[in-house]
């Protein structure tokens, strides 16, 4: 199978979506343990973070291993992310607040994790709903700088994850020091890049032709 066609990006989508499967699993045999909506939101707010980072590491894996295969999954990771992110503020939402909209504006304004988290969230949306190769085209160069909004959204999902830690506080960290890497790689890129159009942007997403990108981002 070519790793970069769509049959493969359909098996990167399901694979992406078992720790979904796991979770509705337990839930259904009552295995989430004394308090399942805290679980549900930690699991759905841990998948949605380690997918936006898989998405931000496609770039440079692909330039330091040479694998331009890699390229056609990142918006796979990122609608993933969204995903999760989704399911993590609907649990909250729903399970946590039962559909209160004024104390949810309230957690909002007074309760800084959750600022920084809801903000993260409403940063994905736009990507989200203009990953298309539609919306590519449309957008021209817009698209490319409004999807520079993953870099702020992976940083406040870190930071949301790191202050709603109770007690173990190592996994935010490491993803912590993880997302900062990222960024500071993507710093280190922005000075010497040359624009790309949408036709470099479209021969990227397409299977065994993807060109050394210029300004492509993520």
């Amino acid at each position: 199978m070519n790793p970069a066609s769509r049959s493969a990006r359909v098996a990167v989508a399901a694979a992406g979506l078992i720790p979904l499967a796991g979770l509705v699993l337990a839930f259904a045999n009552d295995g989430l343990g004394p308090e399942p909506v805290e679980e549900i939101t930690h699991r759905t707010g841990g998948w949605a973070l380690r997918m936006l980072l898989l998405s931000l590491s496609v770039t440079p894996m692909r330039r330091a291993f040479g694998v331009p295969w890699l390229l056609p999954h990142r918006r796979t990771f990122g609608l993933l992310a969204f995903l999760y992110a989704s399911l993590h503020f609907t649990t909250y939402l729903a399970l946590d607040l039962d559909f209160r909209a004024g104390e949810l504006a309230e957690d909002i304004r007074e309760r800084p994790f959750i600022t920084v988290g809801f903000a993260a969230l409403v940063l994905l949306t736009p990507m989200a709903l203009t990953s298309s190769r539609g919306w590519m085209r449309r957008l021209g160069k817009r698209w490319r700088r409004l999807h520079r909004l993953a870099y702020p959204a992976v940083a406040l999902g870190v930071i949301h994850f790191y202050w709603s830690a109770k007690a173990d506080r190592l996994e935010p960290i490491l993803y912590a020091g993880l997302a900062a890497a990222l960024l500071v790689v993507r710093a280190a890129w922005a000075a010497g890049r040359k624009p790309s159009n949408y036709a470099t942007l479209r021969r990227a997403k397409e299977p065994g032709g993807i060109p050394e990108e210029k300004g492509r981002t993520p």
